[in-house]
């Protein structure tokens, strides 16, 4: 299994130009909460764990987080905490009549991946994902890794991605 390091880094590498990562705080999460307000429909059981609906959305953020923390504890419990703040959020628009649901779930999904493509225009290249489809996992993990840089948290963690994937840096438009 790749490290964390391994993960980001890779990841890091299509995604250098601070306007491509500056999209990125609000397209990602723009995109998870809508994944996780359409997979919040699908009820698996009657029962809810700790106040959040058995669904589809729930076993995504448990998977989700156990690979997390798999990587790193302190990342995976904060994405934790992250998901479950959208599950909760999720859980309420899920049960709204279906146009609603879809409304929000679609809405949010498309307009996150518009915001997504602009950053990828600046930077000049492809999604990570279009390579890699486990980027659609490390995506959220990165803004959470690049946000905490941004506040001067695991520099080291930060030294070692821009070791193998170079600084962050203004890409010029041509």
């Amino acid at each position: 299994m790749k490290t964390l390091v391994d993960q980001l880094a890779q990841y890091a590498g299509y995604h250098r130009d601070p306007r491509n990562i500056l999209t990125h705080y609000v397209g990602v999460p723009m995109i998870m909460l809508a994944v996780v307000i359409l997979l919040s429909r699908v009820q698996l059981a009657d029962r809810a764990v700790a106040g959040i609906p058995c669904s589809l959305a729930l076993l995504a953020a448990l998977a989700a987080t156990a690979y997390y923390c798999l990587l790193d504890w302190r990342y995976g419990l904060a994405m934790a905490l992250v998901q479950l703040a959208m599950l909760a959020l999720a859980a309420p628009i899920a049960a709204q009549a279906a146009p609603a649901w879809l409304g929000w779930g679609l809405g949010l999904f498309a307009v996150g991946w518009v915001i997504q493509f602009i950053g990828h225009y600046y930077e000049g290249r492809k999604p990570a994902f279009f390579d890699d489809v486990l980027g659609l996992v490390i995506g959220p993990l990165f803004v959470l890794a690049e946000l905490g840089f941004a506040l001067g948290l695991r520099k080291p963690v930060q030294e070692q991605i821009e070791q193998r994937s170079g600084p962050v840096r203004r890409r010029q438009l041509a």
